[in-house]
């Protein structure tokens, strides 16, 4: 079975940046698309942005396209989530997640992932 644990989240003032990885271990994320969601207080977790196992498709929530980068690192068993222009409605605990199918697509649904990190707090101050 595999763990994911989330780092690189803290705080940081509106318009600045943060980068976010999730780690793997117990194995291989290489064959499975993975996922970052986010829950603020008092709401429900939200998709954030997913990347299939080769990389080449990556979708993105409209509240943060265009700001947000998504992407993989398969020799390292990593993904990471680039954050730019942050504003304070990012404010919430990021978690990562594998896909609950091998060579799955991409998906927006957080049934579709079977296993997820703990989550790290990212706090955009504004």
């Amino acid at each position: 079975q595999v763990q994911l644990a989330e780092f690189g989240g803290g705080l940081v003032q509106a318009g600045g940046s943060l980068r976010l990885f999730c780690r793997a271990s117990g194995r291989t994320i290489s064959p499975y698309a993975m996922g970052w969601f986010r829950q603020a207080p008092g709401k429900d977790r939200e998709f954030v942005a997913a990347i299939n196992y080769s990389g080449d498709t990556i979708q993105y929530s409209d509240s943060v396209k265009g700001r947000f980068t998504i992407s993989r690192d398969n020799a390292n068993n990593t993904i990471s989530l680039q954050m730019s222009s942050l504003k304070s409605e990012d404010t919430a605990i990021y978690h990562c997640a594998q896909g609950r199918v091998i060579l799955g697509p991409v998906s927006s649904l957080t049934t579709n992932y079977a296993s997820w990190g703990q989550g790290t707090q990212v706090t955009v101050s504004s």
